[in-house]
């Protein structure tokens, strides 16, 4: 247990990093606690980014996580808009990009993820986006507003939440995807059939095995006479031309972890860190996106989670291991998107799958897809059935018999013993 008369010190005021400063407080530490951020905003919510504070007129006070009272009123330091250049950890210090260098008891790394680059010729044009950052956004805000045409390289979660945004207000949309599937690394085939054919739907061109050679310029192949170093269109690699007004590049993200690297912290997809979020150096915990972590649930599988529900286990691990507290019970991990009406929900990871059960009809939009190992829910996409869901993630954890036939019929409860083999031994 930390005493009060130290001082920890957060590197990145992130959902993360900003969950973990007011966690510290909330389970009892009373010493100082220094928040260090490269933007200069307060803590913010980033997933309504690419939804509604994209396509309504959402002040960015609503994203906030939390008032500039609270930090105040808890004590919480804040150095925002500050960049953490080094970290000495012999000497236990960060310095900063003015110059600032500030002395730790324990370091908490939060720094998050990087957009990945694609580096393809045209890659400097104008009218080329990413979309990780409140800023990012504000920069994107108008784009998607004046464009008649916007392509979107990555069929992933987040490019494919900002499709719908873009449909929303007007425009049409063509989205690039270099696999074979939309979701293709994040759902199964069968949700991923269910999302395109609603995008497609829904007006959204989507091309599925093109990878982007190139993007081309004013006076590249589209004409004469326009701006120079604007973007206005994609080449394939297949040599096809996509015409278009405005790119977004969601193509993945990389761990931030060049500061853990250069302060000898061991690295592999990520910080590596324990159950309790803790580094290979005793006085630095790393969490959230940036991070590499076993997983208890799945007899200590390390993955690399990209969510704010892992952001939030993390930092009450770190906070609950640096102040005695109870450690938080293990969680499932889960996912969520909104794409136009569709909630889509995700729990589990998918190891040992044999079958899948469908509950429900995807022609009504509101199913579940319970994959199975043997006769266990190994994982359960669902669409536009929240309340079943927070349920559906039990089902995970249980060591139960499922009655698969039951599960398949949507007349019965998801809460009902039902769902169960009768009289099977619990294992």
């Amino acid at each position: 247990m930390l005493q009060d008369d130290k001082t920890i010190v957060i590197v990145g005021a992130g959902q993360a990093g900003g969950t973990a400063a007011a966690t510290l407080r909330q389970y009892g530490f009373k010493g100082k606690v220094v928040l260090i951020g490269d933007e200069p905003l307060l803590p913010y919510q980033r997933p309504p980014l690419s939804k509604t504070y994209l396509k309504t007129d959402l002040s960015p006070d609503a994203l906030k996580l939390r008032a500039q009272s609270f930090y105040d009123e808890a004590g919480i330091e804040l150095r925002l808009g500050r960049s953490v250049t080094a970290i000495d950890a012999k000497a236990r210090t960060v310095a900063l990009a003015d110059g600032e260098t500030l002395a730790y008891d324990i370091l908490i790394l939060a720094t998050g993820s990087l957009v990945r680059k694609l580096d393809v010729p045209g890659a400097g044009l104008a009218g080329l986006f990413e979309l990780r950052s409140q800023a990012d956004a504000d920069r994107l805000k108008p784009a998607v507003r004046s464009a008649k045409r916007i392509a979107i390289v990555g069929a992933g979660y987040v490019g494919l939440e900002v499709a719908a945004s873009a449909r929303a207000l007007g425009a049409e949309v063509v989205v690039v995807e270099r696999e074979s599937r939309v979701l293709a690394r994040v759902a199964s085939a069968a949700l991923s059939g269910f999302v395109d054919a609603y995008h497609r739907g829904r007006g959204v061109e989507i091309l599925t095995g093109a990878s982007v050679a190139a993007f081309l310029g004013d006076g590249q192949g589209q004409g004469e006479g326009k701006e120079e170093g604007k973007v206005r269109a994609l080449q394939l690699a297949d040599g096809r031309i996509v015409a278009c007004d405005a790119v977004v590049v969601g193509v993945g993200a990389l761990p931030c972890d060049a500061l853990a690297r250069s302060a000898g912290l061991v690295c592999d997809d990520g910080v590596r860190v324990d159950e309790q979020a803790r580094t290979s150096d005793p006085a630095i915990y790393a969490i959230g996106d940036m991070t590499s972590r076993p997983l208890a649930l799945y007899d200590g599988r390390r993955v690399r989670l990209e969510s704010v529900p892992n952001a939030l286990e993390q930092a009450k691990q770190a906070a609950a291991s640096i102040t005695g507290a109870a450690a938080p019970p293990p969680e499932i991990p889960w996912f969520w998107s909104d794409q136009y009406d569709l909630k889509l929900q995700m729990a589990g990871l998918g190891v040992g799958i044999d079958r899948t059960i469908t509950r429900g009809s995807p022609e009504t939009g509101k199913f579940a897809l319970y994959h199975m190992s043997g006769d266990r829910v190994a994982v359960v996409e669902s669409v536009n059935l929240p309340i079943e869901f927070i349920t559906a993630k039990t089902l995970l954890t249980t060591k139960r018999r499922i009655d698969t036939d039951a599960l398949a019929d949507i007349a019965v409860p998801i809460k009902s013993d039902r769902i169960f083999v009768a009289d099977a031994p619990v294992v």
